[in-house]
């Protein structure tokens, strides 16, 4: 039976790399995880432990070996990669991942506008469009409202972030994924970049699951966290039962087990 508040399912996901080789690795087994609308999720771990691959089968550009995936009521473990970016936003770790380098701030916009819809890239922009656009980037505090004939590939890190941000949840989706969305910028762009997520997120009520390095910000943002190790949750609790610090103890205590 489905649960309406329920936004994403993932339920008994099994996923072996390299099966029948020498290099057979397995990160998830029986792997089970819910996430009610609104949440957002930070998820932290180790190398290996699971966070890329998790995102990657969320996504479809990994198949699971078995179980169910489901987003905002409907299964999409068939589906195709392309056919789940309509409704699956992702921010990758490369802030040039998620924008046009070559494309102004103004096309790169209006692309996104046309997401799932057939759109050539003519010269102009309808001027109440390129008005909305300006709307848009003003609250970012970047100023790239009055630099939109720049091309993408000009701006800092922290301002392609930004942007790769904003295009990201132009259109509604049912789920956001941060993929270490701020572990190449500088710790100033860092902070903006977070800070802007965090608004953007409460405001759209958006789905979220953001992966990432920093434990301060695991701790700070969200309102849950999930530790992964060896594709197991060791640690799936609501934000303010865990401290950074809790997180370094945990970290030593998996890695002297492991024999590190």
């Amino acid at each position: 039976m489905e649960n309406a508040h329920e936004m994403v399912r993932m339920a008994h996901i099994r996923k072996t790399f390299n099966p029948g080789s020498v290099n057979e690795r397995t990160v998830f087994r029986d792997f089970s995880l819910t996430l009610a609308r609104g949440d957002f999720l930070c998820v932290v771990g180790s190398n290996g432990s699971g966070k890329t691959t998790l995102l990657n089968l969320l996504c479809g550009s990994l198949p699971a070996d078995a179980g169910e995936i489901s987003v905002g009521g409907r299964r999409i473990d068939r589906l195709r990669e392309h056919r789940r970016a309509r409704f699956i936003g992702r921010v990758f770790q490369n802030p040039a991942m998620g924008t046009c380098a070559e494309l102004t701030i103004l096309e790169n916009l209006a692309l996104a506008d046309n997401k799932g819809r057939p759109y050539l890239l003519r010269g102009a922009v309808n001027r109440r469009r390129a008005d909305a656009y300006r709307a848009m980037l003003e609250p970012l505090g970047l100023g790239l409202e009055n630099q939109m004939h720049l091309p993408v590939g000009s701006l800092s890190g922290g301002q392609r972030q930004a942007l790769a941000l904003l295009i990201s949840t132009m259109t509604p989706i049912d789920l956001l994924i941060l993929d270490e969305h701020t572990a190449a910028l500088d710790p100033r762009s860092s902070e903006t970049v977070m800070a802007l997520t965090d608004r953007l997120v409460r405001e759209k009520g958006l789905t979220t699951l953001m992966v990432t390095h920093n434990l301060r910000y695991a701790v700070e943002y969200g309102n849950r966290l999930l530790m992964l190790h060896q594709g197991e949750a060791v640690v799936n609790a609501p934000r303010g039962q865990h401290s950074a610090e809790d997180l370094v103890t945990l970290f030593g205590q998996i890695s002297i087990e492991m024999g590190n």
